[in-house]
């Protein structure tokens, strides 16, 4: 208990920080919604997008570990668990993306320009009202999974009942079901739909994985800061944990060139535009960069052991990796609006940061609730689950 205090008071700490700075960075982006309202929507979904990531992505890696066991989640799982926790607070994020619904999506618009004329299924299911009925259903399954695991989960660790270990890998199992199948249609509302006349079968994957990915950074970060001493001690933890980034960082890869290959491959007018748009006017060096730094090089650090053994040096590919997901994310949804030129508003990271800082408030709250060191050497504790 007297490790964990100090931890604790620092949690505390930072939660009131992040509030106070979140709050007056989103005051001050606040000026920028009514000087330039269009761009402001425009950087709230991108930042939005990523924070959501860093919520789900804990998520589905919680149920990942209640439904197959592992090293890597008994050390982590507090952090899952508290990053699940901020589902509520993304929920109310959400609310300016939903009033500035027709300023964001053309199809959301009463009279549709005649360059962006969908089929009629698109205009069947893309409507104002089915898109927020969508994103209601969204944020219910996903915080109803998010309180019925992280609560299943503490009982489980709290009293070692086999009966609640076994629902409780039953009720992973089905969450990752409903959370692939509803961040699959999320995907398709929020992303893909800012072009309603392009698609991808693979789009929603790509969000998905780029999820786990930036849940799994986040967790290695933090349990590198809130270690402190014993993270010396937690090599075989770290190390564990560096493989499962260096898997997620190639999948990643290999969805997305997959998505590329498949799409260039067919050359059809409805599909080939959308990457031609990230191919000139500069887009193509966001690409570039993406595939050097997103994939090459966090690829090669990670083949080293040493790297991976080490708490600090992991966790700063890690950072390094969270920030690739934003770079990601801008590049995916920005061209949309300005495929002429790569244009960084100041809004864009100042809404990165105001939303961040209430994020992190919420997460390093409920994470000073439930966090203790892990042990370092904990047996077969958590490698097998009953069946």
């Amino acid at each position: 208990m007297t490790a964990a205090l100090p931890v604790a008071a620092r949690l505390q700490r930072l939660s009131r920080t992040s509030h106070v700075v979140g709050l007056a960075v989103l005051a001050l982006a606040g000026v920028g919604a009514y000087v330039a309202n269009q761009q402001f929507l425009r950087s709230y979904l991108v930042a939005f997008l990523f924070w959501l990531g860093l919520g789900l992505g804990s998520l589905a890696l919680l149920m990942l570990h209640h439904l197959v066991g592992g090293r890597w989640g008994k050390a982590t799982a507090p952090i899952l668990a508290a990053a699940a926790r901020t589902l509520p607070l993304l929920a109310l994020l959400f609310v300016p993306i939903a009033v500035g619904l027709r300023q964001l999506y053309v199809w959301a618009t009463p009279i549709v320009p005649e360059t962006h004329h969908a089929p009629v299924h698109h205009e069947v299911y893309l409507s104002p009202a089915g898109f927020l009925t969508r994103a209601a259903l969204y944020f219910v399954v996903w915080i109803a999974l998010a309180a019925l695991v992280t609560r299943l989960g503490a009982a489980v660790a709290a009293t070692g009942d086999l009966r609640r270990a076994r629902w409780l890998a039953r009720v992973s199992a089905a969450g990752l079901a409903l959370y692939v199948l509803s961040m699959s249609f999320a995907a398709f509302d929020w992303g893909m739909s800012l072009d309603p006349q392009w698609y991808s079968t693979i789009y929603g994957l790509l969000f998905i994985v780029g999820q786990g990915l930036s849940g799994l950074a986040l967790v290695i970060v933090a349990l590198y800061l809130l270690a402190g001493e014993a993270a010396f001690e937690l090599a075989d933890r770290f190390h564990d944990l560096g493989n499962l980034l260096m898997a997620f960082v190639m999948l990643w890869a290999y969805i997305s060139f997959s998505q590329l290959i498949i799409i260039w491959s067919g050359n059809l007018p409805e599909e080939i535009p959308w990457y031609l748009h990230r191919f000139n006017h500069g887009w193509e060096v966001v690409g570039l960069i993406l595939v050097v730094l997103h994939f090459a090089v966090p690829f090669s650090v990670l083949l080293a052991r040493r790297i991976k053994r080490r708490g600090r040096r992991l966790a700063a590919v890690a950072l390094f990796v969270l920030l690739m997901r934003q770079v990601d994310l801008y590049w995916i949804i920005a061209p949309v609006f300005q495929a002429d030129a790569v244009r960084l508003h100041w809004l864009d990271p100042a809404l990165m940061c105001g939303l961040g800082g209430l994020w992190l408030a919420v997460f390093s709250r409920a994470l000073a609730r439930t966090w203790s060191v892990p042990p370092p050497r904990g047996g077969n504790a958590g490698r097998h689950r009953p069946r």
